[in-house]
This record gives C-alpha cells, structure tokens and sequence, in this order.
C-alpha cells in the first residue's frame, strides 16, 4: 500500500504565513530605547538634584591678593586709610595736592605718611615718613606675608595734628603685621592688616 502526502499539510503552511503577515514580529526601535533611558536618567536626577546658590548669596571677592606681596620689591605707597578693628576710621594726612581722596579713611592737613621698598645693593630696605619723623630698616617678603625687621627713626619734635598721632601707631603696626595683600587692578592698593584687627590701606605712589 502506497502513502499518499496529506492535502492538509500545505494549507497548515499557508494559515502560519497568514497568522505571521497579520502579526509580525515588531522590535523597539534606537529612538525609543533613547527616549526610554533618557526618562529613567531623568527620574535619578530628580531625586539628587544639588541645590543652586544665587550670585547674590556668594561672598564677595577679596582683591587683596597675598601672592601679590611678592610684587613689593622697588615699589612706593602712601597711606591713604586706617581703619580700627571696630571698624571706626583714623583722620590720616594726605599732601597739599589731596592725592588720598580714597573712603578707606578721612584726610588731614600734613604730609602723607609713606612706606618705601628697594632692593638696591642686594638687600631689601625700606624707609619712609611716619607723619614726623624719617625710618628705614629692612623688610621681607616670604609666604605672601611682608614683615619688617629693627627699624630706626629719627627724634625730631613732633607738632600736634594727626601725622604725629599716627606715628607711634604706624610703626608699632609695622613690626606687627598679621596679613598682607595687593590689589592689582587699577588702582593699584597695599593691605596691612595688624595682629590687633586695624587694617592700613596705601596707594602707590612715587618716591619722595
């Protein structure tokens, strides 16, 4: 007896072909499994967002820059302000001409108080006007910090008025000194800020 193929086998072939044409087989595409990630990296983030800090809330930018100290060799300053550590201003001389017109501190009548630095001859000095008398000595200028060593001055008689007031104080204050900056923006400005809190702003100027 002979096996005769079954008519029903091809029609079995044609419904699955039909079935898999009405169905076929869809695989995401790039886009969306970009935009499926993208949600769920958005969704991490909402949760650990850092908190902003407006412009408004951030301390203000010191000017004072105490790497700039190096900058002191062969310079000039005049003392244009003094400022106590309460924050109350000392009457400071200025020239004839009111070259200090600075807010750092209130002018007088006098000739200005100055600090002088050189390196002539290989050695820092200094030297300058205390608001009486005449000094000189020598400086140094290491780790941002500028500091002063023994300084001598002269002992001529001192007239009431706000350079003789200062004196004393300015050269205590120099061999006292607690920070140093440079302002080196225009115009250029001399930090000193004393271990007793005063703060003593200068100007650079010429050598008188």
């Amino acid at each position: 007896m002979s096996m005769q193929p079954s008519r029903s086998q091809p029609a079995r072939v044609l419904a699955r072909s039909r079935v898999h044409a009405a169905f076929p087989r869809s695989r995401p595409t790039f886009a969306a499994v970009a935009s499926i990630v993208t949600l769920a990296f958005g969704a991490a983030l909402a949760g650990c967002t850092m908190p902003t800090h407006p412009d408004s809330a951030a301390p203000p930018t010191d000017p004072y820059n105490p790497a700039a100290t190096q900058l002191l060799d062969d310079t000039q300053w005049q003392l244009i302000g003094w400022a106590d550590a309460d924050g109350k201003t000392r009457p400071v001389p200025s020239s004839p001409a009111g070259s200090s017109g600075n807010s750092a501190g209130s002018s007088a009548g006098g000739a200005p108080i100055t600090l002088n630095f050189s390196t002539q001859g290989g050695q820092r000095k200094t030297n300058g006007f205390s608001g009486c008398n005449r000094f000189a000595g020598t400086y140094d200028l290491a780790d941002g910090k500028l500091s002063f060593g023994p300084l001598a001055s002269t002992r001529m008689a001192c007239a009431p008025g706000p350079g003789s007031a200062l004196e004393q104080p300015f050269l205590h204050g120099l061999t006292n000194i607690e920070k140093t900056g440079v302002q080196m923006q225009p115009p250029q400005q001399l930090q000193i800020t004393l271990k007793n809190g005063d703060v003593m702003t200068f100007t650079q100027g010429a050598q008188p």
